[in-house]
């Protein structure tokens, strides 16, 4: 990826900002915008003043002129009452509108994250790396270096025109002098840095955020790990990561050695320039000696603005590279949600399961699993779909739950409302017990008791008082096994009692006993079950029976018709 400041960069960055500040309800934010630039403009005008008491108070010094020194003492004290103030409550507005703008921008990216399941799309995007850190991270940076460039160029602008005013007045070569030197600086730093320092950034964004998912990774399947003894190649897998984190960074630091360098040896050269050429003026008398002092502050100025891109180099690499990944992830929100050039399966709300020629391939459209499947189940009857592994039993619950589209033909189902999926490893949410039983409907108004009945209906009945009662927060995950969670998510099935159930071998890691506990209760609530699995128990709840083969044929049979065939065969 390239990352320059250059035309594409600005175009990105206004696509980025104008989500902001283009929208609605953002009378406050305009205000506090327009507030922060009244106080540029009074801070530029204090450091004016400033500058030219300070050139007062030396010019009465060297003259031995009580008075005239005095005064100009008093007025300067003055100013400093005013000017300091108003510094400190522009850093004040600008830290709060930062945090507004970073909450709208989170808020904004968070319901397009979430919205039309771009979450789970966005993971079959190998492009997209590390949703999280873009929209934490980088939405921080984007922010608040977005409203720290404003000010600081603002600023910059204004003192230019105030301080050149007032350097002219002083020396017209000194000014034009002045001029040359910080342009020709710039352009020279632009050229040679600007480029690879915002690259280097970038990468070293995509390689800190590989790290930290590495680490996550770890946590999450820290069980697993200990049992294979894996902790060597995981530890392997892990160096090798920061690794690419360290030799990125050490080039990072490199280039903002040579860049100090060359800022500091321009700055350094600043400071004499303004007394050698006007030390002539001063030593004949032309100039008093406080003038020095106004001509070093005012050069100094100047030079700041002139110099700006040259000083903040390293900066504005980074909001070039957090700007970038922000406006990939724009772009593929806007993506996710427009349709597919590729022929896609349709997909309709009905009461009863219908597959019309329905075609099924992989996201990326490379290889086909399933060919001119066709079925109808009715919304009296239950489907068990079985098979060996690999041929698309879970990819065919994809399809009719709308996340896989990737194909030809129709799927008319029931609206996914009236639908309820479980996974063959249970998701556990960030929560409490509570949270995890009603989610994924927490507004759900249930007592305790029927919580509790509940899990005493899936054979989990000390559950809550060995872990502290309903409302206790754990990492369920990982305290409860494989086969409590797939109990825990029956308890959800039970409690919320949709019209269907689609199970992708949601009782794999359950005995017999428990599994027909569970199916036991699901055929007395009058739930339609769509299962995918392999036990033969299994046959008994549901009325008919989809065999899927790896050579892309299937064969729909009534179940006992299944059973009497697989037990001939």
């Amino acid at each position: 990826m390239n990352q320059q400041i250059s035309p594409k960069f600005w175009q990105q960055f206004w696509i980025i900002a104008k989500l902001y500040w283009s929208s609605r309800n953002q009378k406050k934010a305009k205000i506090l915008l327009l507030l922060l630039i009244a106080l540029s403009f009074i801070s530029s005008g204090f450091l004016v003043l400033e500058t030219l008491q300070r050139g007062e108070i030396l010019s009465g010094l060297a003259a031995q002129n009580y008075q005239r020194f005095w005064q100009a003492t008093l007025l300067f004290l003055s100013l400093i009452l005013i000017g300091v103030p108003s510094l400190g409550f522009n850093n004040y507005i600008q830290a709060n509108l930062s945090l507004h703008w970073r909450r709208w921008m989170t808020r904004n990216f968070l319901e397009r994250y979430l919205d039309h399941q771009a979450f789970y799309h966005l993971n079959t995007h190998s492009e997209i790396d590390n949703p999280d850190q873009r929209i934490s991270e980088d939405i921080r940076a984007f922010t608040q270096q977005s409203l720290y460039f404003f000010v600081l160029f603002l600023n910059a602008v204004i003192q230019l025109i105030f301080f050149i005013g007032l350097l002219w007045s002083i020396s017209h070569f000194l000014t034009l002098f002045l001029v040359f030197y910080a342009l020709v600086a710039t352009f020279i730093a632009t050229l040679i840095f600007t480029r690879t320092l915002a690259k280097i950034n970038y990468i070293q964004l995509q390689k800190e955020a590989e790290l930290r998912s590495g680490l996550v990774h770890v946590q999450d399947y820290a069980e697993a790990i200990a049992l294979y003894r894996g902790q060597s190649q995981e530890s392997q897998e892990l160096h090798h990561r920061f690794l690419q984190v360290y030799q990125n960074f050490s080039r990072l630091i490199q280039w903002e050695f040579n860049l100090s360098l060359f800022q500091n040896s321009l700055q350094y050269i600043t400071f004499i320039l303004p007394v050698i050429i006007l030390s002539p003026s001063i030593l004949s008398g032309q100039l008093e000696i406080g003038v020095i002092a106004q001509s070093e502050s005012a050069f100094g100025r100047i030079w700041f603005a002139l110099s700006l891109i040259l000083n903040e180099l390293e900066n504005i690499s980074a909001l070039a590279a957090s700007t970038t990944r922000l406006f990939i992830l724009h772009q593929a929100f806007q993506t996710s949600s427009q349709p597919s050039k590729n022929s896609v399966i349709q997909i309709q709300d009905s009461q009863n399961l219908i597959l019309e020629n329905l075609t099924l391939k992989t996201p990326d459209y490379q290889n086909t699993l399933i060919k001119n499947l066709s079925l109808i189940i009715q919304s009296n009857e239950s489907l068990l779909i079985t098979g060996a592994s690999g041929v698309g039993k879970s990819s065919l619950l994809r399809a009719i739950a709308g996340l896989w589209t990737s194909g030809e033909g129709k799927i008319t189902r029931p609206q996914r409302e009236k639908m309820l999926f479980l996974p063959q490893r249970p998701y556990m949410i960030l929560g409490s017990l509570r949270q995890q039983l009603l989610y994924p409907h927490p507004k759900h108004q249930l007592n305790d008791q029927q919580l509790l009945d509940v899990l005493k209906q899936v054979n989990l009945p000390d559950i809550s008082t060995q872990y502290g009662g309903l409302d206790t927060i754990k990492k369920w995950s990982q305290v409860l096994s494989i086969g409590e969670q797939q109990r825990l998510a029956f308890a959800r099935l039970l409690l919320h009692q949709p019209e269907y159930a689609i199970l992708d071998e949601a009782t794999s890691a359950l005995d017999i006993n428990n599994e027909e506990l569970l199916y036991q209760h699901l055929q007395k609530t009058g739930i339609h079950l769509i299962s995918v699995g392999h036990r033969s128990t299994l046959f008994k709840y549901h009325q008919r029976v989809l065999e899927l083969s790896g050579d892309l044929n299937w064969r729909l049979l009534a179940s006992h018709e299944y059973q009497l065939y697989d037990q001939k065969n």
